[in-house]
């Protein structure tokens, strides 16, 4: 049977002020991390992360291989670009 883990709880401001910390805490075990007082995120290892939901994408993908599909549908999406105002101006050659 594995060890329990160590569960840590930080509040929101702690969380800002070091996220480095926050992230070496979650090796070590969950990280609540508080607002006010209330737990609203939970801060886990990649490991426990795939531990616990293991249907989850274990790496992500290129924009190439999602264009190509690879794997089927669950990569389908639409690109939409925003359109850019034009930069292009007439050229005034003078008047000859």
């Amino acid at each position: 049977m594995a060890a329990p883990r160590k569960t840590t709880t930080i509040s929101s401001r702690e969380f800002n002020q070091n996220t480095s910390g926050a992230k070496r805490a979650a090796l070590e075990g969950p990280v609540i991390i508080t607002d006010r007082g209330r737990e609203t995120h939970v801060l886990l290892s990649t490991e426990d992360y795939h531990r616990l939901a293991p249907d989850a994408p274990k790496r992500r993908i290129s924009l190439l291989e999602a264009m190509e599909q690879k794997g089927g549908p669950e990569y389908d999406f639409d690109i939409e670009f925003p359109r850019l105002p034009s930069i292009a101006r007439p050229i005034d050659l003078g008047d000859d």
